[in-house]
Formats: C-alpha cells, structure tokens, sequence
C-alpha cells in the first residue's frame, strides 16, 4: 500500500503559516523599490541639475549605463518617467507624486533612527531600505515619536 505524501503547507506551524503570509507584501514592496529609488533619484538630480540624464542617474544609482537604460523603459511603460532617444528624464504627475510619497517616508524613518540614537551615517544607509517595507500604521507611530521630541505612546490594543 502506497502512503499519500503531506504536503509541506499541511505541515506548517501557525507561525510558519504567518511568514509565509508576508512573502506577498515583501514581493510587491521590492517590485516598487526600485521605481521609487528611481524617481527620488531623477527628482534629486533634476533639481541640482535643471535636467536628468542617463549618465547622471547612472553615476548616482552606481549603476551601469545598460541597468539605467532598461530601468528607465520600465517607468516609462508605467506611465511614471517620460523620456525622449537621447533626451533627459522627466517625471510625470505619476512620477513626481511617487518621489514625493517616497522623499516623504525616507524622511520619516531618518528621522526616526536619529531620534533613537543612530549614528547619522547608519541612518542614512538604513533608512534606504526600511523606507519602502514599513506600513503606513509603522510610518505614523515613527512620525508621532520623533513629533514627541521621543516619548513612547502606548501602542493600541490589537483587534
């Protein structure tokens, strides 16, 4: 008589069951990474520089020209970047409104680290990761501690 095998999901601890539910939100949060780093980045430059190009974006992003190239295709097919053969890189309404969303939250968890004592140049290295996997919930209490000048709320009781 042959055994019916268990499927590993069968087998899987409650708490196994609620990391592998996160997986989703952490896919969906690298899929817009790289876009929101590209916007800020063509914001950054366009600003400094009165215009963004490939090479400037390359040379920020210490990237090569190609992975610039092919990202930029990307954001424009996404309606975020507008982009001429040759010509500069522009934000669109879609665009500039994520660089926004992002500039705004990388300033928030900046600041946040600083307030509880990280030294500035961790911070800043930090902050460019933890910016696009914290919550909104996350976002908010980070802005209502360092809005606090560091005094810890208590938390809401979870429903």
């Amino acid at each position: 008589m042959r055994r019916r095998a268990r499927s590993p999901a069968s087998e899987a601890s409650p708490a196994a069951a609620a990391a592998a539910a996160a997986f989703p939100k952490v896919r969906r949060d690298h899929a817009t990474e790289t876009a929101e780093d590209y916007v800020e980045a063509i914001e950054a430059i366009a600003r400094a520089n009165g215009t963004c190009r490939v090479t400037d974006l390359a040379r920020h992003m210490r990237v090569s020209h190609v992975t610039v190239v092919r990202t930029l295709e990307r954001l424009v097919a996404a309606g975020l970047v507008a982009k001429a053969p040759y010509g500069p890189a522009t934000l669109t309404p879609a665009g500039a409104r994520m660089a926004r969303t992002a500039r705004d939250r990388h300033e928030c968890v900046l600041a946040f680290l600083r307030a509880i004592g990280v030294p500035d140049h961790v911070a800043a290295r930090d902050a460019e990761g933890l910016e696009h996997h914290a919550s909104p919930a996350t976002l908010e209490a980070m802005a209502r501690f360092v809005a606090s000048g560091g005094r810890r709320r208590a938390a809401a009781a979870a429903p």
